[in-house]
């Protein structure tokens, strides 16, 4: 039975885990090497223990680089078939990781067929999931409700998230402050600042996760 959450939690305690075996044997490097890396946070291996068919990699210090392919279903492109065969166009031509960009509908569906199939990593961004999920308005979700979307990917099987610690209240006061060239350019971070803004709380990943 394992008695390690996560490939760093292994390594720190000198366990080297077949996600580990599989990496170093890619990679041409020395498990125990390898296992010294992930404890020091120089290399890491997103390997959920439920996406089931996934091929592990390693990303990080000596490694060699990924392929990365952004996909997933939108309001504009919302073909799931379309988008499995960008999927199985990314799996033929060894893609090593797949993000999972959907922002529209019940986009577990996709995203749990993708997980099913899938021998890359997956990544998604959970707050661009968080309307759909939890069938809210903006103003509605509580911080409570955008860690159940994390926490909802997590369970699915998803290896690597990305999510928006890049603004906070005092960021908000600084840019009143200075002055900006250009409105926020990125979508999760402008969903963010508009609910920081309607409810006046700070950023769920600061307030709940600190």
């Amino acid at each position: 039975m394992r008695n390690y959450k996560t490939q760093m939690e292994a390594a720190r305690k000198g366990l080297i885990t077949p996600e580990m075996e599989e990496v170093a044997k890619k990679e041409n490097i020395d498990a125990h090497k390898l296992m010294g890396l992930v404890a020091c946070g120089s290399v890491a291996i997103p390997a959920n223990i439920n996406h089931t068919t996934l091929s592990p990699e390693g990303i990080g210090t000596g490694l060699k680089t990924k392929i990365n392919v952004n996909l997933g279903i939108s309001g504009d492109c919302n073909n799931y078939g379309n988008e499995m065969k960008k999927v199985d166009l990314a799996i033929k031509f060894g893609a090593e990781a797949i993000m999972d960009l959907s922002n529209y509908g019940k986009t577990n569906i996709f995203r749990k067929e993708l997980i099913a199939k899938s021998p890359a990593m997956i990544g998604t961004v959970p707050i661009y999931d968080a309307v759909g999920y939890l069938e809210k308005d903006l103003l509605e979700i509580t911080p409570e409700d955008f860690m159940k979307v994390v926490r909802s990917h997590a369970e699915e099987g998803v290896d690597f998230m990305t999510i928006h610690a890049g603004i906070n209240r005092r960021t908000i006061e600084a840019f009143r402050r200075e002055g900006r060239k250009m409105n926020i350019v990125s979508r999760g971070g402008s969903l963010l600042f508009a609910w920081m803004e309607m409810t006046g709380n700070e950023n769920p990943f600061f307030s709940v996760l600190r």
